[in-house]
């Protein structure tokens, strides 16, 4: 039989998965613009935080930590896909076209797929932000615990990524060609 304390991981974990692992994915989709990597991302935080959890300082703080861990691995995902397109593009002769991403499906209408292409065109940073703010709905200590920065980075992030954000939406899209 396992230790109390393995009991108390794998039953927090549980009641975590059930009530948190849609919102992880659909975040983790948002930053990595593809379904079934970003359930791996997910799956992964999950499995991170469980190997952990006696480490865990405050184990209340599990979601957080989950929600970092995602963003982490959401990020791992993006520096692993430009190396492989950095690679590919020395390889190839030139360039094939841009494969649509596996969640085309979940994105209905062009609107959405107007906003995430212009929320992807953003740095790293504000399409994090932008993301844990308005799509997770964490406030900005949240959002600076999530991703390890100070409040007044998230305002500056946030305001500067809404901004850009608006400017590349209110430009008419047969622009964009």
């Amino acid at each position: 039989m396992s230790p109390p304390a393995a009991w108390d991981a794998d039953e927090a974990l549980e009641q975590l998965y059930a009530a948190h692992w849609r919102s992880l994915v659909r975040l983790a989709v948002l930053l990595v613009r593809d379904q079934g990597l970003a359930e791996d991302v997910v799956q992964d935080a999950f499995v991170a935080v469980h190997s952990r959890w006696r480490r865990l300082q405050d184990p209340d703080r599990a979601l957080a930590y989950l929600r970092q861990a995602v963003v982490n691995g959401a990020r791992s995902v993006l520096r692993h896909r430009s190396v492989v397109a950095r690679h590919a593009q020395r390889e190839a002769a030139r360039p094939g076209p841009d494969a649509p991403g596996s969640d085309e499906p979940l994105l209905a209408g062009e609107q959405a797929r107007t906003v995430l292409d212009a929320l992807t065109a953003l740095p790293r940073r504000q399409r994090e932000v932008l993301a844990l703010r308005h799509y997770a709905g964490l406030s900005e200590a949240e959002i600076a615990d999530a991703l390890g920065i100070s409040r007044g980075s998230v305002k500056s992030h946030a305001s500067r990524g809404a901004a850009a954000l608006r400017s590349m939406l209110t430009h008419d899209p047969e622009d964009r060609s």
